[in-house]
């Protein structure tokens, strides 16, 4: 079989293993590198990854040869923890942060998420899809192809219903893959504030099953945190969602923790996000549960905080982990996927295969699309991430700095030197 087109001479090729499960502990630090190799793309698809000239096998008349010299290569990258439907945006929260007010003291003035709640309720579809679009477009630039996307700045079903369809619509005249998460409980609205038992039946009785019917997202993920909602609130929705079909997420350990870790373990669930604060008990249990760790290493330094997750004691107790953007409008205001990777470097304390591993296979597994993306398996889509870099230490060592010049989806170069194809 004759290749569409093959990049040659790239500098090196990150392949990770794909296990058929996410990576753990020191298989975190595994991966093969291909130095001066070609990836070879046929309808769309990974057809031959190698070092060295392509075999004359794969190539055809027809076959179009990139020479992509002084270029390092890695599976498109996924950032597997968004909040990008939002209205508005909170700088003006900035100040008090700086003055050393705490993120649930904003939150507990009618600031933060419930801000965001009333101008995201004030939104107009069109205006949440133009400006999703553009965060979506400068996440592009940077590396990603596969991106998760959140509800939750609505709080009651009109606007979550306008979130989600606004994700559904970015993924047909985008070149990204959306995968959404219903996150209704994401705070308490303001309308329930003194009955958030409430707000969850709410949630189970009416807004579940009509996201199930309109098949608009696949996770149902919740805020247990608190002065938010408790472990008990959160077993309750998660069973609940888990009974309707839905896949599991949690936000857990972030500020306190109170319980979210073993909500994680007993339910089973994709993923436990943040763990700011995870005990060494929390981590014991989320390995045991094989529940991967999805570290947002950004909102630390965004918070200006101190709590980095553990991913280090992570690693040595066995536990699979990945890491994401957490982009969203107060906590953590960014598109960059590649700083979080260089904070994983520098406040983690990963290695650069450890930080890769963690964007590209375990990714996948977090957004439940390893079969088709997350590594350059033969028949995986051909999502690839082009670095103007000798090797793949370079974009993590160099930081600050978008070195992302091209990238490719399903076989289609859609970011040329820096610049979203229209």
């Amino acid at each position: 079989m004759h290749a569409d087109k093959v990049l040659i001479h790239l500098n090196q090729i990150f392949c990770p293993n794909d296990k058929g499960r996410a990576l753990r502990g020191k298989e975190m630090g595994e991966a093969r590198l291909m130095e001066q190799g070609y990836i070879a793309i046929q309808e769309g698809k990974i057809l031959a990854v190698g070092e060295g000239t392509p075999p004359d096998s794969i190539i055809g008349e027809k076959t179009k040869l990139i020479d992509c010299t002084g270029k390092t290569a890695t599976p498109g990258l996924i950032d597997s923890h968004t909040h990008l439907v939002y209205g508005g945006t909170r700088e003006n929260e900035f100040a008090k942060k700086l003055n050393g007010v705490a993120y649930l003291d904003i939150l507990k003035e009618g600031g933060g998420i419930l801000s965001t709640v009333r101008a995201t309720r004030a939104a107009t579809f069109q205006e949440l899809y133009d400006k999703t679009a553009k965060l979506i477009e400068q996440m592009l630039v940077h590396g990603v192809t596969t991106v998760e996307a959140k509800s939750g700045y609505g709080l009651n079903w009109e606007t979550e219903e306008k979130q989600l369809k606004v994700a559904k619509e970015i993924e047909h005249h985008l070149p990204v893959d959306v995968i959404s998460t219903f996150m209704a409980a994401h705070a308490i609205p303001e309308e329930y504030r003194t009955n958030p038992d409430g707000f969850i039946d709410l949630i189970i009785t009416e807004m579940l099953p009509k996201v199930k019917e309109q098949k608009l997202a696949e996770f149902c993920d919740i805020f247990c945190e608190a002065g938010v909602f408790t472990a008990e609130q959160s077993r309750k929705l998660l069973q609940a969602a888990a009974l309707q079909g839905f896949k599991l997420r949690i936000h857990a350990d972030e500020i306190e923790s109170i319980g979210g870790t073993d909500v994680a373990a007993e339910l089973g669930a994709v993923s436990a996000e943040h763990l700011m604060v995870i005990t060494d008990e929390g981590i014991e249990k989320l390995s045991r549960a094989n529940v991967i760790g999805n570290l947002l290493p950004a909102t630390t330094f965004s918070l200006m905080e101190d709590t980095y997750a553990p991913a280090r004691k992570m690693l040595d107790h066995d536990m699979a982990i990945a890491l994401s953007t957490d982009s969203n409008p107060g906590s953590c205001p960014t598109a960059n996927i590649q700083f979080i990777m260089q904070l994983g470097c520098f406040a983690d304390k990963l290695t650069p295969i450890e930080v890769l591993n963690a964007v590209t296979i375990n990714a996948a597994y977090v957004v439940d699309r390893a079969d088709s993306i997350g590594s350059f398996d033969k028949g995986k889509k051909a999502d690839i991430t082009l670095f103007d870099a000798p090797n793949i230490d370079y974009p993590l060592y160099f930081f600050a700095t978008n070195l992302v010049t091209d990238v490719y989806k399903n076989g289609e170069l859609v970011v040329k030197n820096r610049q979203v194809i229209q």
